[in-house]
């Protein structure tokens, strides 16, 4: 029975008012998508797994680990196993490729770079980088492994584009726990941030961007916005409540007669905006939503903070942004940008979001904290692996999200997943693209 015969694929139709065509495509997409990667991987049966790894990934599974894709595929799990937790393939290849494909789809000058964070919490001690530290998934500090994210968003959509194991101190300074597993001889200890700092100048070459965001795990390190200011990236990112600031140009009593007024003392950010007047208060829009226009309110001064050292910095811009909810959220950033409007410092901090909750479903749908490997080129191949089904997921909404508006269409991500599943059964492995490598 063909796919667009299966009672799914027409309930489908009739819920999304689509095309047989348009829902034919979404697995012919499939494939064209993954042709563009197989030539990446080396051996042909790299690419038979490779193929069969993503289209799990894009099935409905409750868990995307490799034995119940293998299982759903018909195949042996051992095999897909071992392609990822040790097979011979350059993870950094097939990213670079992503990149080029997300530039091809997204690239926009002002684009926006999101540096996240985030935990996989994790039983026992075997696992590379497993410690305890804080996962943001528990709220409190957990065995967890911790990777450093790259994200990029602009106008048209979003996409996560590249994802670093942190390995704690100890780890990086234990040479029997990095020899069992396989951690390679040039990755030294860093820190969270310049880990991510690495990315963005590893990715940003062929991807233009205006800003760069990141959550207070970044924006609260000095060292990082220095960085950036030097780099000529100008930035918005999230600090703490507690961060202290002093705006230069409020000024305290002379403590003599005829001296000069003195400047402020530090407070707390979140203080020193509760005291500001309504009046510096002003709403902007961030972006259209399903609703209607997405407004924020916004608060902008020129202020100081102390660096890591406890020194008085240079003049950075608070913005304060606020929702307009009845129980308001509250943003606490920092940004370089000196000439920026309010819009354009929220609409490029709103980007942060769109890629936090794409995290998010790379967790939910594509089975991104789905994986039982305990090796740093098993975590790394997983991730990559996984970063391209999530890829494939958005540009299938950019393609059919105009077609339909309901949350359980083909545009959506169970749409998607049930037409993958059904596309899957029967498909054979590449024997042409082996072939073309070869040749090559």
């Amino acid at each position: 029975m063909d796919i667009i015969d299966q009672p799914e694929a027409q309930a489908l139709l009739a819920d999304a008012d689509l095309s047989a065509a348009a829902v034919r495509s979404c697995a012919e997409h499939l494939e064209t998508f993954v042709a563009r990667y197989l030539p990446l991987f080396p051996r042909r049966e790299h690419r038979d797994h490779a193929r069969t790894l993503l289209r799990g990934k894009l099935t409905g599974l409750p868990r995307k680990t490799t034995e119940p894709i293998a299982r759903e595929a018909g195949q042996e799990r051992r095999p897909l196993q071992l392609f990822v937790g040790a097979g011979g393939w350059d993870d950094a290849a097939v990213l670079a490729e992503l990149r080029r494909h997300v530039a091809e789809e997204l690239a926009d000058p002002d684009g926006v770079w999101v540096l996240d964070g985030s935990a996989f919490p994790k039983k026992g001690t075997q696992s590379c980088g497993v410690d305890r530290q804080w996962c943001g998934r528990l709220g409190k500090v957990d065995n967890c492994q911790v990777g450093i994210f790259l994200g990029y968003a602009s106008r048209r959509g979003k996409a996560l584009l590249d994802a670093r194991l942190y390995l704690p101190k100890e780890w990086a300074a234990d040479t029997q726990r990095r020899t069992e597993t396989y951690v390679p001889a040039h990755v030294v200890f860093q820190e969270g941030w310049r880990i991510a700092l690495d990315l963005l100048e590893a990715a940003s070459a062929g991807l233009p961007a205006g800003w760069v965001t990141g959550d207070d795990e970044f924006g609260r390190c000095s060292d990082l916005r220095a960085q950036l200011r030097l780099k000529r990236r100008r930035y918005v990112l999230d600090v703490p409540c507690n961060t202290l600031v002093r705006d230069p140009h409020e000024r305290r009593p002379p403590t003599q007669p005829g001296g000069k007024p003195r400047l402020p003392e530090f407070e707390r950010v979140d203080c020193w905006a509760a005291r500001q007047p309504k009046g510096r208060w002003r709403p902007v829009k961030v972006r259209d939503g399903e609703k209607g226009p997405l407004k924020v309110k916004v608060l902008l001064a020129t202020v100081q903070t102390r660096d890591d050292d406890g020194c008085v910095g240079p003049l950075e811009r608070v913005a304060v942004i606020r929702t307009l909810a009845k129980q308001p959220q509250t943003w606490y950033t920092l940004s370089n940008a000196r000439e920026a409007k309010r819009a354009e410092v929220a609409q490029a901090h709103g980007g942060r979001h769109r890629v936090e909750e794409l995290l998010g479903e790379g967790k939910g749908e594509v089975g991104l904290a789905h994986y039982e490997v305990r090796s740093w080129v098993g975590w790394h191949h997983h991730m990559t692996l996984s970063l391209l089904a999530l890829w494939f997921l958005e540009l299938e909404r950019l393609r059919l999200g105009k077609k339909n508006t309901g949350g359980d269409g083909p545009a959506s991500t169970g749409g998607v997943h049930r037409i993958v599943a059904r596309a899957g059964r029967g498909a054979g492995p590449d024997r042409g693209s082996g072939q073309r490598c070869a040749a090559a």
